[in-house]
């Protein structure tokens, strides 16, 4: 039996679908960008566009979006799970190529952790909407580097 209603079960299915349809197409336009085919690679994008809004839509719906504090809560319980547990399971059921490529990802992950910690900080200290450094909101330096405001 379930822990959570049905309902919330087939959003989080179909909320599951698009998200991971849209990071699929958003691969394809990579790929045709790498194969010479702009226009093709802008008609996938469009389409990832289009895709995560339905996902957006789907997880809202599933009550899953809850606001600042718990939805950063959420995250960190999340990138804590995938680094601790998800990904090192898979690792040890898997091949050595693809346990390098596990293993990228976990180091990929460990950062994702490091910038939601520091974004909590961030969003802690701040006594409205949070405040980043200029750096960081212009894209030049590493995302939530450094310490909070005081």
């Amino acid at each position: 039996m379930s822990r959570i209603p049905r309902y919330q079960e087939h959003l989080k299915t179909g909320f599951t679908g698009e998200a991971a349809s849209a990071a699929r197409c958003r691969a394809y336009a990579e790929r045709a960008e790498r194969d010479g085919l702009p226009n093709l690679a802008k008609h996938w994008l469009q389409m990832a566009a289009a895709k995560d809004r339905l996902a957006i839509e789907l997880l809202e719906a599933s009550e899953q979006v809850r606001g600042s504090n718990a939805d950063l809560a959420n995250a960190l319980a999340e990138e804590r799970y995938e680094n601790d547990v998800l990904y090192p399971k898979m690792i040890r059921d898997v091949d050595p190529e693809t346990a390098d490529v596990l293993m990228k990802v976990i180091a990929a992950q460990k950062e994702h952790l490091r910038q939601l910690e520091a974004l909590r900080n961030y969003l802690n200290a701040s006594h409205s909407d949070v405040q980043l450094p200029a750096e960081v909101d212009k894209g030049t330096a590493a995302p939530f580097a450094g310490s909070p405001p005081s």
